[in-house]
């Protein structure tokens, strides 16, 4: 096995050779830290700031644009209301029974009842991805390192609930577990690829370290609504998502044929256009997270809105429309009336509107009931089913989710967020520089800076994430070992593995 000590790395000089030779190679930073904050610095609901304010006059360039042919849009958009009505009623009956599980031990033979729900829902929970006794025992391992470090960052506050952690022993372990890369393969496998020159591997994860949470009953200082990560603004920018071609058919009027699963249109799309204190620039095909603790329903746990493709159409075309006549309030239900929804209400919007509804640079999306009323998101809000320690959930990368307002229940709702990043050129690049932060023992480039866990006392060396590598593919993951490229695959893997070992710093 190649080996490599964190002093060679970060000096940049030859490590311990295996067969054939490779030879660890500086590649300059790019990236400029952030300045110093907590997971508030995502979303402007949780750092105050004015949901009244509008955005800059540019925007309503940026949505005409997008508008090529006004009645065929608009004829779409009466389509995608007419859809939503069933839809919404359909969850609203099923609520969290509408999101697949499936076993751990069952994924190498998914039935095909899970696949179909996965592919519709974009959401689902794998169980006993961890022992359950080796998953709380992260948990209590992460409170002892947050005891013995109190300069740990966190918010709130004043009751910390997420907590600006990255290369804590028991993170570490969860991603790179022998068990986590073959659900993060199993996952990938739902994306596929119309370009076989794509230049993306779905056989071959990357890590991307991401925070802890330990939320404490009563807590209601992490109250997350309704969100998109993976930037807002940038879904309806040329340079963003624009750029990929990733919602073209959507923006054309013919949502219908807009495939959330096609891996080719996502590789080129900018994500990160203004360098938010938490924006993301690596591309996740699925956010997701390890349970830590037994958590339910109203217990401080997610929620999903299950309604994938219909939804991400509904919140790109919601700008271009606005009601005619408002509703009358509606206190006793909080439903908006048949009326104020049907198709007939809803006309075009000012043109000079720069509005984008919960989209602000910087930010990630967020959406609420007054903004996107057809999404009915009081009712298709779904809670995730009950989650035991060591079971995992997974969600698209366009799929609306929340937490719960207040946690209700009797003890913490604890995760690691661990999302499922393939290998792609831009990604490789991400984590080639996350290596030398973790080197570091500062945050990731994607999250607020500072000193991070620099400092830290128990915070683990290379040698630590070495002996806890579940095997070669978790180190390739995490940019220790060079990456295999196997004959007779598609032209475009083969080109991304070989630049992830030139990125790396591998070289034959």
């Amino acid at each position: 096995m190649l080996r490599l000590s964190s002093a060679s790395i970060s000096r940049a000089r030859p490590v311990l050779t295996a067969a054939p030779v490779f030879q660890y190679r500086a590649v300059a930073t790019h990236l400029a830290p952030k300045e110093e904050g907590d997971i508030s610095s995502v979303f402007r609901s949780l750092s105050g700031s004015d949901e009244t304010e509008r955005l800059p006059p540019r925007f309503a360039d940026v949505k005409r644009r997008l508008v090529r042919d006004r009645g065929a849009l608009h004829s779409s958009w009466n389509r995608l209301l007419a859809r939503l009505k069933d839809e919404t009623h359909l969850v609203k009956s099923q609520g969290s029974a509408c999101i697949p599980q499936i076993n751990f031990s069952d994924i190498r033979n998914a039935p095909a009842e899970f696949n179909d729900a996965l592919r519709k829902r974009g959401v689902a929970v794998i169980r006993q991805v961890v022992p359950e006794d080796e998953a709380r025992g992260y948990k209590e391992e992460t409170e002892r390192y947050v005891a013995a470090n109190p300069s740990t960052k966190a918010f709130p506050p004043h009751n910390p609930a997420v907590f600006e952690l990255y290369w804590s022993r028991p993170q570490l372990a969860a991603r790179l577990h022998r068990n986590m890369t073959e659900v993060q393969k199993f996952l990938m496998s739902y994306y596929h690829s119309s370009d076989p020159n794509a230049m993306c591997s779905t056989q071959q994860p990357l890590t991307y370290a991401d925070r802890v949470r330990i939320r404490q009953p009563g807590d209601a200082g992490f109250a997350l609504g309704p969100h998109v990560d993976g930037g807002s603004v940038e879904r309806w920018e040329k340079e963003g998502y624009g750029k990929a071609h990733v919602f073209d058919k959507i923006f054309e009027g013919r949502w219908e044929g807009f495939d959330p699963w096609e891996l080719s249109t996502r590789l080129d799309a900018t994500q990160d256009l203004y360098h938010g204190a938490g924006a993301c620039s690596m591309f996740r095909m699925f956010q997701g997270w390890l349970g830590l603790s037994h958590t339910g329903p109203r217990e401080g746990t997610l929620l999903v809105n299950p309604l994938l493709s219909l939804s991400t159409a509904y919140y790109l075309l919601r700008p271009f429309f606005t009601p005619k006549t408002q509703p009358a309030p509606q206190k006793d239900t909080g439903q908006y009336s048949s009326q104020f929804l049907d198709p007939e209400n809803w006309v075009w919007a000012d043109e000079n509107s720069p509005d984008l509804q919960g989209a602000w640079p910087g930010h990630s999306q967020e959406l609420n009931h007054k903004w996107h009323p057809h999404l009915d998101l009081p009712n298709t809000m779904v809670h995730v089913p009950r989650i035991a320690p060591g079971d995992y959930v997974a969600w698209h990368c366009d799929t609306i989710h929340a937490v719960d307002s207040v946690h209700a229940g009797t003890s913490d709702s604890s995760v690691m967020y661990i999302p499922v990043c393939p290998t792609t050129k831009a990604n490789v690049e991400y984590a080639r520089q996350q290596r030398e932060h973790f080197l570091q023992g500062i945050p990731p480039t994607d999250f607020p800076g500072g000193v991070g866990e620099s400092r830290h006392v128990g915070r683990p060396d290379i040698d630590a994430v070495m002996a806890l590598a579940g095997g070669k593919e978790a180190l390739r993951s995490f940019g220790l070992a060079p990456f295999d490229v196997p004959a007779g695959k598609e032209k475009g893997e083969v080109d991304v593995l070989k630049y992830a070992n030139k990125v790396m710093g591998f070289c034959e």
